[in-house]
């Protein structure tokens, strides 16, 4: 028989699959994405760098919904806060990547390229540069909590009837609907609050 002619698979579609096993499982294996790719194992590897390869593959997809024309709004508080609501707004389609992709180093170079405008953005902004990658670093985590926030139950506290915390039993009437949004731009204004103070000293 001769050969197909469209290929079986490609990065595309592998990237595609696996997100769609981590979106299930929150996790994946070669072997699951050649199931149900209906192709061999061995095939997988002939397009990606192993593991490490697909786990770039499944950033690119989620980071992929990171508008990165707010980089470009000034001034740069307005510019890191636009970012991050869309940088939370894509992780929070996709919470069980959040584990997978934390852990791993970024070489997507998608994603490194957004790094490297934020990086930019801060150093004309007047941040000294020994402070800028914790400054990144830090508004990563208060984003990516916050997305896994968006994907946890509502509520989160569900106090014992017998009326041993009602102080809390309180609070969580009073919160309303929209207690994880209410958080994150609680973190977020108290984050830039103090990423303000840096350029000041």
């Amino acid at each position: 028989m001769g050969r197909p002619s469209k290929a079986l698979i490609d990065r595309e579609r592998i990237g595609s699959v696996a997100l769609e096993l981590v979106d299930r499982d929150g996790d994946f294996s070669v072997p699951q994405i050649a199931k149900k790719l209906s192709v061999q194992t061995g095939s997988i590897y002939h397009h990606v760098d192993g593991r490490a390869g697909i786990v770039e593959l499944i950033r690119l997809r989620v980071t992929g919904a990171i508008d990165p024309a707010t980089l470009d709004l000034r001034p740069w508080d307005t510019a890191l806060a636009a970012w991050a609501r869309s940088y939370r707004a894509a992780f929070a389609a996709h919470p069980r990547t959040i584990p997978l992709l934390a852990t791993a180093p970024v070489r997507a170079p998608h994603a490194l390229a957004q790094y490297e405008r934020a990086v930019a953005l801060l150093l004309d902004a007047g941040f000294p540069k020994d402070r800028v990658m914790a400054v990144l670093t830090a508004l990563d985590n208060l984003v990516l909590g916050s997305a896994l926030d968006l994907a946890a139950p509502e509520p989160m506290w569900e106090p014992d009837a017998d009326g041993t915390t009602p102080l809390l039993a309180q609070a969580l009437t009073a919160v309303g609907p929209d207690r994880a949004d209410a958080a994150f731009d609680l973190a977020l204004d108290g984050f830039l609050a103090h990423c303000r103070s840096l350029i000041a000293s």
